[in-house]
């Protein structure tokens, strides 16, 4: 298995390295698109993540990574397993699964198990990515370059939780619950509105602008390429503490609270800025609420809502024609209307 850079050694890029940690400690934020330059980093914080996340406990030889304290949320192998009391249980590293652009449909939902149905003669399903990727994480590269059936396959699925496989003489739903990480570069097109919606939040990687931080960020990328065991031994003890940090947060997420008056602060700006819906509104709350467990505060601020409002809000703004300022300046001047 390949060594992979530290997370915590990532110089810079401060903005996605906290959406991504907001993701991991609470899945329910909706993923992270991290849209910009090449080579500043995108792939390499995502796969650092990955190495970061602390492990979950999962039932033992479960396909689907099904959760053993919540047993309503069984696959229909898991519940036959009860039936039977043979339901152990371990603990597992959370799936951090690629898909790769040129994958197909039968490669990301499932499909029959040849190797099954011509030895044996039985029908039996061969899970996929989506299946893999339960209760963990889901990464596209280049995510803008995915083909169209493959963002309406995963649309469905995201919205439901659970994929559905008909095809074959096969009829098998399972969990799919994930969260999805994309990349890409806004040079070689832009997301479909409809999978953009779908990411809690969305950050701009740009290339670093000061010579002490591009000169850190090529000496340290040169000392990992030349002895990577080294470089990731001088940054353990940094990791164990970031990994302690998401774990600490994981738990205090649910005793952190949010008054009446920040989600009013929070559905104020949404309403200034014209989204759509009320996912913004949602992820801003989330956003926040993960934001407030990571630093150790109880309670959400307008701080909180502050920092992560131009990640949770920018992706989802309608195009105006009469003013030409970018997403994140409009995110900017809302907050300084509504919070002054």
């Amino acid at each position: 298995m390949a060594t992979v850079f530290p997370f915590s050694a990532i110089v810079g890029q401060e903005e996605m390295k906290l959406a991504l940690l907001i993701a991991a400690v609470d899945q329910k934020v909706g993923g992270v698109l991290a849209f910009g330059d090449r080579g500043a980093g995108k792939s390499t914080a995502v796969r650092a993540l990955a190495a970061l996340l602390p492990k979950m406990k999962t039932v033992v030889g479960c396909r689907y990574n099904c959760d053993p304290d919540q047993p309503d949320r069984y696959c229909e192998e898991c519940k036959e397993k009860v039936k039977h009391g043979k339901v152990k249980t371990a603990q597992v590293p959370v799936p951090v699964v690629d898909l790769p652009l040129g994958a197909t449909e039968d490669r990301v939902v499932g499909a029959l198990d040849l190797e099954r149905a011509l030895a044996k003669g039985e029908k039996a399903f061969e899970p996929g990515l989506l299946a893999r990727a339960h209760r963990g994480f889901l990464y596209i590269d280049e995510a803008n370059l995915l083909e169209d059936h493959l963002v309406d396959l995963l649309l469905d699925v995201a919205a439901s939780g659970e994929n559905v496989v008909e095809r074959e003489g096969l009829s098998i739903r399972h969990p799919a619950r994930f969260v999805l990480v994309g990349t890409g570069n806004p040079e070689e097109g832009e997301l479909r509105p409809q999978l953009l919606d779908r990411f809690g939040m969305s950050v701009e990687v740009k290339t670093p602008d000061t010579l002490p931080e591009r000169i850190e960020v090529v000496r340290r990328r040169d000392a990992f390429e030349n002895d990577p065991a080294a470089f990731v031994a001088d940054w353990s003890k940094e990791e164990a503490k970031l990994r302690r940090k998401i774990s600490q947060a994981k738990e205090r997420l649910p005793e952190v609270t949010v008054s009446d008056a920040a989600l009013e602060r929070a559905a104020k700006l949404c309403m200034t800025l014209g989204t759509d819906g009320l996912r913004g509104e949602l992820t801003l709350m989330r956003a926040a609420r993960a934001l407030a467990a990571l630093e150790h505060d109880k309670t959400v601020t307008d701080e909180h809502l502050k920092r992560i409002a131009p990640s949770a809000l920018r992706h989802r703004l309608r195009r105006n024609p009469l003013d030409d300022a970018g997403s994140s300046v409009r995110v900017d001047r809302a907050l300084a209307e509504i919070f002054g």
